[in-house]
């Protein structure tokens, strides 16, 4: 076995980034050791249609979008955190809970692992937005986020701090009865793992969740303001999916370095 196969989990790099890890509602490999562990809870996730040319000149090296059907996409996803904790240790007390807001892109690495690529997440607690920045070089911003809920209804909102335009929010109505998820909902939601640049170099970041449950909704209103501000053109028409997820506890492994020079720029 090679380097390289070391690195993509002795399989054999695939040129162009081909042969994807199949689609699957549980992680394609365990994480054995925990870097940390969080639950995600009243996910909403908001999606559209994306030009992979412009997707790809914002994926860092070593990836390239990942297509369905020959299409990407681009996610506004908002949720409330819960129980950040380090390794083993116990969660992180007030610190460890805050609402999270993120855009996401769809990526693919010469490995065949299919990520998630972060052009923004928005956190209403300053110290996770300082240590996410400098220990995994995610862009975090510290922003005003909110959650509430009316009856079955639920509102998410955010509102950048200073002179950036960088708000968004949703409104969706959630029913009991659950959703069966379409094949695309599959691709945008079955993501075990996401890619970051950090000080030259390009790591994947593996995680591991049971299987999604969603619930039945609808949408009542949105503003995307968000994506634009981070490097994508704005939507102006309504998602291409909008699904509700109760919650998952999530756990994340240690970040491997990619391979160098294939399949993006």
């Amino acid at each position: 076995m090679n380097i390289e196969e070391a690195r993509c989990g002795g399989r054999r790099p695939a040129p162009g980034g081909g042969h994807p890890e199949p689609l699957g509602a549980l992680p394609p490999r365990p994480v054995h050791r925990v870097l940390f562990r969080q639950s995600w809870h009243d996910l909403v996730f908001l999606h559209w249609e994306a030009d992979p040319f412009e997707v790809a000149r914002l994926l860092p090296s070593g990836t390239a979008p990942d297509l369905l059907d020959g299409r990407t996409y681009v996610g506004l996803v908002f949720f409330r955190m819960y129980g950040l904790a380090v390794g083993r240790t116990p969660p992180l007390p007030h610190l460890g809970t805050f609402t999270e807001v993120n855009v996401r892109l769809y990526s693919r690495d010469a490995c065949g692992r299919r990520g998630v690529v972060f052009r923004s997440l928005d956190c209403d607690r300053l110290l996770p937005v300082l240590v996410a920045r400098a220990g995994f070089g995610l862009p975090y911003r510290w922003s005003r986020t909110s959650r509430r809920w009316h009856g079955n209804r639920l509102l998410y909102r955010t509102r950048g701090r200073g002179s950036s335009r960088t708000d968004a929010h949703v409104r969706i109505d959630v029913a009991h009865e659950s959703a069966a998820p379409r094949p695309l909902d599959e691709f945008l939601t079955c993501r075990w793992g996401l890619h970051e640049r950090v000080l030259g170099h390009t790591y994947y970041l593996p995680n591991a969740h049971p299987a999604w449950t969603f619930r039945r909704c609808g949408l009542l209103g949105w503003d995307a303001s968000v994506v634009a501000a981070a490097g994508l053109t704005p939507p102006v028409d309504e998602p291409v999916s909008v699904l509700y997820a109760p919650g998952v506890p999530v756990r994340f492994g240690p970040p491997v370095r990619l391979p160098p020079g294939r399949p993006g720029h």
